[in-house]
């Protein structure tokens, strides 16, 4: 292995250590964002079914979406890799193996927001199996190994649509099928808000995905070579930035309060939106992203609680919504110099071949995720007796349902226990 091999190993390693470890950010994002009472399932299932993913996604994943003699939909090779080297790779093969799990994983993650705090431990089981056989392997690709999406020119450089809008599909399809939450809605229309146990893990956790995305877009440029993974850094976080503080503002002028969920939904939805463009747009154009992004967040948010759809981490507005627009962005702002794939974007000399192109990509990408979850979940409500847990379990949470045990078992200890009697 010569040096630019290796040291293109380490950098895209470390990259995939970062990925792996947004998970840590999504157990604090998701159990800060939903009550006390399922705080401990939810740490417990994101670890659980990423285990799941990684076991599934080394069988036939990998090979779906990388492997050779493939069809419309799937590669046709390499599967249960065994850690062979492929030609073509400037860098471990075993490398980019784990960090493409990695994002497996983080989509995977992205769809169970929509599960959350109703869905039976057993859907988590199934559904992990078959989003990461069936789902994520069709869209990654479609775009990403040499499918049919990829021969048309797509950008999408770290995921927005192929990590994040597959993932939303995904939550939406379980949000429409498991139905809202008791007491969300009232019959008169109105909101309920179920506010989340406790801020500060979410803010943490946001945080900590801010970090991990430096793994998911620098990392995504394979190489050190010429430094330009600290371009698509800068991007990441000139867009992370952005979102956050138009989305405060947004809230700030529009509820007369500034929100702190919106902010953090704001900086979640300006790094989702840059996901696809990072490396094919000046870093202006990153701060314009953000900013729109952190905008449409907030409006998407009040629109699915119009239509009563319950989406308890927001996942349809910060990945969904989010993912939408940051595909599109590059039809807008790929630069001549940048755009090493496809063509230059609208504002930029291109016309509107690319913004077809990435639109093309949205619809087919979105459909196709949320149609085969839509009728993997439908099929096994219909065989487990129903996706969600009884009325019973979810009012005493998924902890002691699902788990017997708290995961803050002395807030819920009666005042004879505290005592010691």
């Amino acid at each position: 292995m010569d040096s630019l091999t290796l040291m293109n190993s380490l950098w895209v390693m470390l990259g995939a250590i970062l990925v792996i470890f947004m998970q840590a950010g999504f157990i604090l994002l998701e159990a800060g964002s939903t009550r006390m009472k399922n705080a401990g399932h939810i740490a417990g299932k994101t670890v659980f079914t990423f285990g799941i993913a990684s076991i599934v996604f080394w069988a036939v994943g990998y090979g779906f979406i990388f492997g050779k003699n493939g069809n419309f939909f799937v590669g046709m090779s390499d599967f249960f890799y065994s850690g062979y080297e492929i030609d073509g790779l400037s860098l471990s093969t075993s490398v980019f193996f784990v960090f493409q799990l990695a994002f497996a994983g983080v989509s995977l993650a992205i769809a169970f927001a929509g599960f959350a705090e109703r869905a039976k431990l057993s859907v988590y089981l199934i559904f992990s199996v078959l989003f990461t056989a069936l789902v994520y392997p069709v869209v990654a690709h479609w775009i990403w190994g040499g499918g049919w999406l990829s021969e048309h020119g797509k950008q999408d450089f770290a995921g927005s649509t192929v990590v994040h809008l597959t993932g939303a599909m995904a939550a939406l399809a379980a949000t429409i099928l498991l139905k809202p939450r008791i007491g969300k809605y009232n019959k008169d229309g109105s909101v309920n808000n179920i506010y989340g146990h406790n801020q500060v893990y979410t803010a943490l956790g946001v945080l900590i995905l801010w970090i991990g995305w430096f793994g998911f877009n620098a990392g995504s440029t394979i190489t050190v070579e010429d430094g330009f993974f600290g371009f698509v850094a800068l991007n990441t976080n000139l867009a992370a930035g952005a979102g956050a503080v138009s989305a405060l503002i947004i809230s700030w002028i529009a509820g007369g309060k500034a929100d702190i969920p919106t902010m953090l939904n704001g900086a979640l939805a300006g790094l989702v939106a840059i996901t696809a463009s990072c490396a094919f747009v000046d870093t202006w154009a990153a701060v314009v992203i953000g900013l729109i992004a952190g905008i449409l967040v907030y409006f998407s948010m009040k629109f699915f609680d119009k239509v009563k759809i319950d989406d308890p981490i927001y996942c349809l507005s910060v990945h969904g919504v989010a993912g939408v627009w940051g595909t599109l962005s590059t039809g807008f702002f790929a630069t001549p110099e940048l755009a090493t794939i496809g063509n230059p974007g609208l504002f930029y000399g291109g016309g509107f071949t690319q913004l077809g192109i990435q639109a093309l990509g949205v619809f087919t990408s979105g459909l196709y995720a949320f149609v085969v979850s839509f009728v993997i979940l439908a099929v096994m409500k219909k065989l487990l007796n129903g996706l969600r847990v009884t009325e019973e379990e979810e009012m005493i949470g998924l902890d002691l349902s699902e788990h017997g045990v708290y995961g803050y078992p002395e807030a819920f200890e009666s005042k004879e226990q505290k005592l010691g009697s």
